[in-house]
């Protein structure tokens, strides 16, 4: 993938699809703000929210051995996966081992992480995504935007288009005449999916939460899609970050409130299903749930990124930012897109790439991601925090291992910028003397700074140098020359 300025030069550019991300952000931010507004107590459901989160990763290896000891109670297998490759492996086996080349998906963002959908297929089994929009994404051979609305970057008229041209590949074909009406567009996708549940023996979801203590699982969404998919196959598989555990269900209590008002402005979902373990004739016979590391014990190691596992998923710092809404999602080139992938994916990831590296830099820093944020996540805070790592470099931890990286190459500039800055600042004669120098030269400094401050200048203007700076101007008028 390129790096995120590449990737938004070309999708700014695109004014369709700047249109459908400004209607669709603009209405559910609103929608959000007034489903907020209702609880007189939505500060210290948040800030409750966070200590949970807080006080939960900091002793994450009890919860976990908790929760996997609950998990093998209630009947239910617990498979450990350090990374991509080790949990798609597991869920290939698993579904080998019951003869099925087909399942069928709850949406979730954990298995886009890992690529699974794809590494099934290589192994013969056709994953079939069941959520509406992620529904729409399959179908058009395309990637999610949005944490929330995965098509969010699509009208229409363009769905109409994607279910007339390719259901029929896919299975029940879209019906003659499909209008875009909202709801004949729902119905086609109804009935398209509804053969897909009743014949599928497996289903693969995540989860949006996990209790420890009881070893249940959450999901929570709108369609009633995750409902069949978690309760007419055999075996279900589910495969779930580590830090998606809650300790009990009073904890579970706070995200019940806050999740939905802050994803889709509503009370309450309309469908929260849970499952614990298996039980005779009711559900799946044989239930299986991976556990993801893949970089999370990584993130949990900073003690300022490990913030960033907080996240619930809610994607109101998405719908809030001046960035994502121009760029949109997949300029970010992760399943994380928006302010929560600049900070989430970097560490994730590692600073592996130029896309790794330019992701902190995708943000204007204005701080309403902070301000959204269900569980306080200081979104700026991190973003400066990964800057500094990309451009000094220092001491991270990688795969376990406490390992030295080095700082970027390309800001070099940056840094001996930086370094002379701190040298000026620490030598008040040398400031003064600049400052001087800089107002008697206004008038033939250049609109635009040459070589590496280009970029700098070619979205923004070089303010205008003063006449006389503050430090002369106090001499002035206050008559002290010292």
């Amino acid at each position: 993938m390129p790096a995120f300025p590449e990737a938004a030069a070309v999708s700014t550019r695109d004014s369709r699809l700047r249109s459908n991300l400004r209607h669709a952000t603009h209405t559910i931010r609103a929608k959000r703000a007034q489903a907020v507004a209702e609880l007189a107590d939505w500060d210290r459901l948040r800030s409750a929210g966070a200590a949970i989160k807080d006080r939960t990763l900091r002793h994450l290896d009890h919860y976990l051995v908790q929760l996997e000891e609950s998990v093998t109670r209630a009947g239910g297998t617990v498979h450990w996966a350090a990374d991509a490759a080790e949990a798609n492996r597991i869920v290939t086996d698993l579904v080998r081992a019951t003869g099925e080349t087909e399942v069928v998906k709850v949406k979730s963002m954990t298995t886009q992480e890992i690529g699974l959908n794809e590494a099934l297929e290589r192994a013969g089994i056709h994953a079939y995504e069941t959520d509406l929009a992620e529904l729409i994404v399959q179908l058009g051979d395309d990637l999610p935007s949005h944490i929330l609305v995965p098509a969010i970057h699509r009208n229409r008229g363009e769905i109409r288009d994607i279910f007339r041209d390719r259901m029929a590949s896919w299975g029940r074909p879209a019906p003659e005449g499909l209008s875009d009406r909202p709801a004949d567009l729902a119905e086609a996708a109804r009935v398209h999916l509804r053969e897909k549940f009743l014949r599928a023996k497996v289903g693969v979801s995540g989860a949006n939460f996990m209790v420890a203590e009881t070893g249940t699982l959450v999901v929570v969404e709108s369609e009633g899609n995750g409902r069949m998919c978690l309760t007419l196959p055999e075996t279900l598989i589910s495969v779930v970050g580590i830090e998606k555990i809650v300790p009990t269900w009073r904890d579970l209590e706070v995200f019940l409130q806050t999740l939905p008002r802050s994803s889709t402005a509503e009370r309450m979902n309309p469908y929260t299903s849970m499952w614990t373990g298996t039980t005779d004739g009711d559900g799946p016979r044989s239930f299986h749930l991976v556990l993801l590391d893949n970089g999370r014990t990584d993130t949990l190691a900073d003690q300022v990124g490990r913030q960033a596992l907080r996240c619930i998923r809610c994607s109101a710092c998405l719908n809030v930012c001046p960035v994502h809404e121009r760029a949109g999602g997949h300029a970010y080139g992760s399943p994380y897109p928006g302010p929560i992938g600049a900070i989430l994916t970097p560490q994730l990831r590692g600073l592996a790439s130029p896309l790794e590296e330019s992701l902190p830099y995708a943000s204007s820093l204005c701080g309403a991601c902070f301000e959204v944020c269900p569980v306080a996540i200081d979104i700026p805070e991190v973003l400066v925090h990964l800057r500094e790592r990309v451009v000094e470099g220092g001491t991270v931890t990688l795969r376990g291992t406490r390992t030295v990286i080095k700082p970027a190459r390309k800001h070099r500039a940056e840094r001996a910028m930086m370094r002379a800055a701190r040298w000026t600042f620490d030598h008040p004669g040398a400031l003064r003397h600049g400052q001087r120098l800089l107002s008697r030269t206004r008038g033939l400094h250049p609109g635009r700074l040459p070589g590496p401050g280009r970029a700098w200048t070619d979205t923004r203007e070089l303010p205008d140098v003063p006449a006389e700076s503050f430090r002369d101007w106090w001499a002035r008028t206050r008559g002290d020359a010292t």
